[in-house]
């Protein structure tokens, strides 16, 4: 069916409509998830300044920078990894979101990629950062109405798990994980077989600690983008053999 010159214009205005409207959804994105973390900083430093300044417990400076130090040099690499590798399938308003929230890794990651492979979006697309804000602020409300009671029972929930069951706890997030992975690999298997594989292969090497999750990303990253880059210029060349 051959389209108008009507029809054209009015889907490409219907385009700039919609691409006008996510810029300006990405603008207030950006005020208030600059604005609200902000705010969380300033409270999160209000009460160790008060502590230190004006009750008397500062500890020294020699003792906050050593402490300091040896945070950046054991968490120090997620922050910069953490918003690098979870843009793509947070987007910008999820981004923020997530790290004001927290439980990036254990809830809200897992959160969207769900909610993006249930209605069919892409990461990385508008459709794709809508859902997954919606699946972020969704599941951040359920987390506070579990959390609120949690914290309230919180000692006695634990005294009557068992041990060998809170032995259990420390495979969570290697669990959510694999979910993750598996679930994501199911559209490219031949990326998380790359991505498994560097992934095995940098655990046995002596490489530190807080490098290999970086290092295994970037290898994962930089395989998957020369594979799918040598893909449309090999059917190129396989279109140009067969009409010879």
């Amino acid at each position: 069916m051959v389209k108008t010159a009507e029809q054209v214009v009015g889907q490409k205005q219907v385009a700039e409509t919609q691409q006008q409207t996510f810029e300006a959804f990405h603008v207030n994105a950006h005020f208030w998830g600059r604005l609200t973390i902000g705010i969380v900083i300033v409270l999160s430093a209000a009460l160790p300044l008060y502590l230190s300044f004006a009750a008397g417990y500062h500890p020294g400076w020699r003792a906050i920078f050593a402490a300091f130090l040896a945070y950046i040099a054991l968490v120090g690499f997620a922050w910069v990894v953490e918003p690098v590798s979870y843009y793509a399938t947070l987007g910008v308003s999820g981004t923020y979101l997530s790290f004001l929230t927290g439980n990036i890794a254990n809830m809200c990651l897992p959160s969207a990629a769900a909610a993006q492979q249930v209605i069919g979006a892409e990461p990385g697309t508008k459709k794709g950062e809508v859902a997954a804000t919606l699946a972020i602020a969704t599941a951040s409300f359920m987390n506070i109405a579990v959390l609120v009671p949690v914290i309230l029972a919180g000692s006695y929930i634990l005294s009557i798990i068992p041990e060998s069951l809170q032995a259990a706890f420390t495979y969570i997030i290697p669990a959510i994980f694999g979910g993750m992975i598996a679930q994501l690999a199911m559209r490219k298997p031949l990326f998380g077989v790359i991505g498994l594989g560097f992934g095995i292969l940098l655990t046995q090497l002596p490489v530190p600690v807080f490098f290999k999750g970086l290092i295994c990303m970037m290898l994962t990253v930089a395989i998957s983008m020369f594979l799918e880059h040598i893909k449309p210029s090999k059917l190129v060349h396989e279109g140009e053999m067969t009409s010879e």
